[in-house]
């Protein structure tokens, strides 16, 4: 090789390497998604140092989704949230730290995986327990979070809230009185979902967890290789669509927007909708999703949108403060 050839090349490495950057991004996240996005930024960086030759390292910060909600409207700069739920998206935007108009940005309501709530039980399912009805029984035991601070909680109080309206001809009255029983019976409610189930899975209490699937399913595959638990799938549960976000105020601040957007956009491609299945989320993806057609089952959802009027109206009603909820979770 020449010499003018060698300097030429050994100018272009040093040019390259001058501008690749190292860039930090923070995701705030709700509890249950750890093993989910450990996997996923480790992918995602891998992707975006190929495309760009930067160099980004994802921090993660994981609770309940709605403290974590409060924690961005606190001032908490994370440069993007993936929360349980829009409602917890849409207090952020109502702060001003990400635009209203955030859930159009993205494909299926900027929820690029969803899941559903399910049963987790002990060995052999010593309470013989079924669905809905069997979590009123005097002689069962509950753990749930709670639904003031966790999002996967607020799913699995609308399921249950949805099931009992079903059951009593759509009579709110009745479904209230099924809902209070059913919390009566809860043992434990934690701040959010993976307290939960470590205090089901690791502290032993409770006959019944009332769960995210994945976390079942975590709990089933990864947790519990003894098989000591076993998932109970009810007649109707719902459907829980996780929702993701750029939190404007910060990325434009730091200039972090192409990659803080590239990361949400990547969820949907074919890898990430492959992660996401693996981790025992419901792809969006119509091939992934056939892929893992076996660990899904069928089952009647209910929707926020259709049988409860949307997450604002479901969260004034049932969770805001001095709500349903508070009603019912009133211990004489």
């Amino acid at each position: 090789m020449k010499k003018w050839q060698v300097a030429t090349a050994f100018l272009f490495v040093l040019t390259a390497g001058a501008w690749a950057k190292d860039i930090q991004l923070l995701n705030v996240s709700y509890d249950p998604t750890r093993e989910l996005y450990q996997q996923y930024n480790q992918a995602f960086s891998q992707h975006w140092k190929e495309k760009t030759g930067d160099t980004v390292t994802i921090r993660q910060s994981h609770g309940g989704s709605g403290k974590q909600a409060t924690s961005v409207i606190n001032g908490l700069e994370a440069d993007v949230v993936t929360l349980a739920l829009a409602y917890d998206v849409d207090a952020i935007a109502q702060s001003g730290r990400i635009d209203k108009d955030w859930i159009t940005r993205l494909p299926e309501n900027s929820a690029p995986y969803t899941s559903t709530i399910v049963f987790l039980v002990r060995k052999d399912n010593p309470k013989n327990i079924h669905d809905w009805d069997d979590l009123v029984r005097k002689d069962v035991s509950i753990v749930t979070p709670n639904p003031k601070t966790s999002g996967g909680a607020r799913w699995n109080y609308l399921a249950a809230w949805g099931y009992a309206l079903e059951k009593n001809q759509q009579d709110p009255e009745k479904a209230k009185a099924f809902v209070k029983q059913l919390y009566q019976n809860v043992e434990v409610l934690d701040s959010g979902a993976r307290g939960a189930t470590n205090s089901f899975v690791e502290r032993g209490i409770g006959d019944v967890l009332i769960a995210w699937e994945n976390e079942a399913l975590l709990a089933i595959n990864e947790l519990g290789q003894n098989g000591q638990f076993e998932i109970v799938t009810p007649s109707v549960s719902i459907l829980a669509e996780p929702t993701v976000a750029v939190v404007d105020k910060t990325v434009d601040k730091r200039e972090r927007r192409e990659v803080a957007t590239a990361y949400l956009d990547y969820l949907y491609s074919p890898e990430g909708q492959e992660i996401a299945a693996k981790n025992y989320y419901r792809p969006r993806n119509a091939e992934v999703a056939k892929k893992y057609e076996k660990t899904f089952p069928n089952l009647q959802l209910l929707t926020v949108d259709k049988d409860f009027g949307g997450w604002t109206k479901a969260q004034a009603t049932h969770f805001s403060n001095g709500g349903v909820f508070d009603e019912i979770n009133r211990r004489d």
